[in-house]
C-alpha cells in the first residue's frame, strides 16, 4: 500500500499583521519563500514535484488568482509543476496538506508540496472586498454561515463551560512555551528567515516610511505576560448574532492576527527510502486508527464539523 511521508518543511516566522515585518510583503512571496525552502531542504530536483497544494482563507489581491500557483512560480520551480490553491477557512492548510498527501496515495503521484499562508495587512479590513459578499437568501436562512469566528469563540465557550479562567491560564502557559521555545532555539529548525519591507506609519505626523529588515522570529509573543495582566483585560466582541455582549475573549486569549506561511514536501515512502530521506512524520487514513477510534469519531459525526474529520498524523520521531 502506497504511504505518503512528510521529508522536509519550512515556514516564514509569524509576522504581526499591520505592524509587523510582513505588513506590506505579496503573499505570493510568502509562500514562494517557504515552497523554494522546502525544496531546498529536501535536496530535490524541483523539477520533480508534481503539484503544490496550498491553503489560504481570505483568496483575493495578493492571495487570490489562485496563489498556489503563483508561489510555485515565485519559488523558481519549472512552469510544469502545477498548483492548486484550497479554502476550508481557518483548516485550509491541514486540507491542504492532506489533499497532497491524497494525490501520492492514491492518485499516483510520488513528490507534491502541501502547506498555507495568509496575508491578512493586504487582504482584511479596508483591504477586503466585501461587494455582495453575502447571498440574500442564505443571510436570511442560515445566517450563523456568516458568523465571525469571535463570536463562534464566545458560543463554545459558553456552550461548553471552557471559562475565562481557564482561558487565560492556557494563553499564558502558551506565552511562556513560545518564549521558552524561542530562547532555547527549539523553533529555528523549522524557521526560513525572510528578508521583507515593512511599512511604518507615524501616526503623530501622517508620514509614511519603508525599512528593509529580516525576520528570523515570531512576532507578537509577550515572554512579560502575567496571569494579572490577562485577567484584567475586558471581553472584545459585542452585537454580534446571538452573542450581544462577550464574556470570554479577550485581546490576551486570543490569537492574533498574522502574515506567514508553511510548506512541507510529501513524497511516497518508498521514494523517500530510495533517497535515503529520513521521514519528519506519515500521514495515515482512517484505516490506520484504531477500530476503537474510529467507533467514538463514528458516534460524534452528528455534531462534528466536516473539516475536523477524516484523517490523523502519526509523528515518527
Amino acid at each position: 500500500m502506497r504511504e505518503a511521508v512528510i521529508v522536509s518543511t519550512a515556514r516564514t516566522p509569524i509576522g504581526r499583521a499591520y505592524r509587523g515585518a510582513f505588513n506590506d510583503t505579496q503573499g505570493q512571496a510568502l509562500a514562494g519563500h517557504v515552497v523554494a525552502e522546502a525544496v531546498r531542504r529536501a535536496g530535490i530536483d524541483p523539477s520533480e514535484v508534481e503539484d503544490v497544494v496550498l491553503g489560504a482563507a481570505l483568496q483575493q489581491g495578493s492571495t487570490g488568482f489562485n496563489v498556489a500557483r503563483q508561489a510555485t512560480i515565485r519559488a523558481g520551480l519549472p512552469v510544469s509543476v502545477a498548483g492548486m490553491t484550497i479554502d476550508r477557512q481557518c483548516s485550509s492548510g491541514l486540507m491542504a496538506i492532506a489533499t497532497a498527501a491524497k494525490e501520492i496515495v492514491h492518485d499516483g503521484m510520488t513528490i507534491a508540496v502541501g502547506g498555507g499562508l495568509e496575508s491578512i495587512s493586504l487582504v482584511q479590513n479596508d483591504k477586503r472586498n466585501q461587494f455582495r459578499a453575502q447571498d440574500p437568501w442564505l443571510s436570511e436562512q442560515r445566517p450563523d454561515l456568516y458568523m465571525t469566528m469571535i463570536e463562534t469563540a464566545e458560543i463554545v465557550a459558553e456552550r461548553y463551560q471552557v471559562t475565562r479562567e481557564a482561558q487565560d491560564e492556557y494563553a499564558l502557559l502558551s506565552q511562556q512555551r513560545t518564549a521558552s521555545a524561542q530562547t532555547e532555539g527549539r523553533l529555528d529548525r523549522e524557521i526560513a528567515p525572510m528578508p521583507s519591507v515593512m511599512r511604518v506609519d507615524n501616526r503623530e505626523t501622517g508620514e509614511t516610511s519603508y525599512v528593509s529588515v529580516t525576520l528570523d522570529k515570531d512576532e507578537g509573543n509577550r515572554p512579560s505576560t502575567t496571569l494579572a495582566g490577562l485577567a484584567a483585560l475586558k471581553p472584545v466582541f459585542r452585537d454580534g448574532q446571538t452573542v450581544k455582549e462577550g464574556r470570554f475573549i479577550t485581546a490576551g486569549n486570543a490569537s492574533q492576527l498574522s502574515d506567514g506561511a508553511s510548506a512541507s514536501v510529501l513524497m511516497e515512502a518508498k521514494q523517500a527510502e530510495r533517497y535515503g530521506l529520513q521521514p519528519l512524520g506519515a500521514y495515515r487514513g482512517s484505516a490506520s486508527i484504531p477500530s476503537d477510534t474510529m467507533s467514538m469519531a463514528a458516534r460524534s459525526q452528528s455534531d462534528t464539523p466536516t473539516g475536523c474529520r477524516a484523517h490523523a498524523w502519526s509523528a515518527m520521531r
